[in-house]
């Protein structure tokens, strides 16, 4: 089981969240949010969007395939379903 851990700051262009993911091997990334990605994802909390985007890619890939610089809307290029996972109504 990995253990992430983020940090949100905001930007001009949005939010830049910096994760460290604690599994066999440790690997930082950052990731962007902009405006626009957060809405088209469901809106809400950034960090809570970004946390569930790493569980999404986790549950598909080991932390080290992970980029380690990516913007949110680059996931769809490599998982088609990302939104419509990400942005299903959570409860």
């Amino acid at each position: 089981m990995a253990t992430v851990t983020l940090t949100v700051r905001e930007d001009a262009g949005g939010w830049i969240c910096d994760v460290r993911i604690a599994s066999t091997a440790t690997t930082s990334h950052r990731v962007r949010v902009t405006r626009a990605e957060r809405e088209r994802f469901g809106g809400g909390d950034v960090t809570d969007l970004v946390r569930r985007s790493i569980e999404f890619l986790l549950a598909r890939e080991e932390n080290t395939s992970i980029l380690r610089e990516f913007s949110l809307s680059t996931i769809e290029r490599y998982f088609p379903e990302y939104q419509g996972v990400i942005a299903a109504p959570r409860g």
